[in-house]
């Protein structure tokens, strides 16, 4: 075989990939919520959660200044997936349709999702690590919160709702959906794998009774 065949047949070892910017943030947020999962807050490190990406201690510190920042992008995600823009609050929906499809990404979130192991692993952690009880709320239950009581606030002035507390009525109608699945999802997961049929009818139930009121 002559200089030139081996020119032609032999090629230089493709360069992996490295994910850039936005994408690589995401990345390493996914791979945090495992390891947190799987080890626990206190016996995860960054070191961990980088060589598990693939990536560099410094390419971790970067993106998030510490261990506790990372924990509350995860957490804030996971707030995301339950109140975010599915759920009506930027399109500014229908009340009935807006607190169904929150109340249903509330409960589905509780019985089958991440977030309920978050919860978990924040209360376990809490007495060696007190601040993670602070994050968890404030970028979990804190967020959907706050965007309801918004929500409600807006519905109010264009006239929709009644609500002259919105806030006091974000926490009136979040604590009828999560009502005891929120309790027993801490303490007896195994009893929290809620069908969406009870699902559906447990949440437009607690609509109903909301705008009984507010309506």
């Amino acid at each position: 075989m002559n200089q030139t065949s081996l020119e032609t047949t032999v090629k230089p070892p493709t360069a992996r990939r490295v994910p850039r910017g936005r994408e690589r943030r995401d990345q390493l947020v996914a791979v945090a919520e495992h390891v947190f999962l799987e080890r626990g807050f206190s016996e995860s490190t960054m070191q961990m959660i980088a060589t598990r990406a693939g990536a560099s201690k410094e390419t971790l510190y970067r993106h998030f200044a510490n261990k506790e920042a990372l924990f509350a992008e995860v957490v804030s995600r996971r707030a995301i997936q339950i109140s975010g823009p599915e759920s009506g609050f930027v399109s500014n929906g229908a009340p009935s349709v807006v607190l169904f499809n929150l109340g249903c990404n509330l409960l589905k979130a509780m019985s089958r999702g991440e977030a309920i192991a978050l919860l978990r692993l924040a209360i376990a952690e809490m007495p060696r690590t007190p601040e993670l009880g602070g994050i968890l709320y404030a970028k979990g239950p804190g967020v959907t919160q706050d965007r309801l009581t918004a929500y409600l606030r807006e519905a109010t002035g264009r006239g929709e709702l009644r609500c002259l507390n919105p806030e006091q009525a974000a926490k009136l109608f979040l604590g009828a959906v999560t009502a005891n699945y929120r309790v027993m999802s801490l303490i007896n997961p195994m009893k929290t794998k809620v069908g969406d049929a009870e699902i559906a009818d447990h949440v437009r139930t607690a609509v109903d009774m909301f705008l009984s009121y507010y309506g």
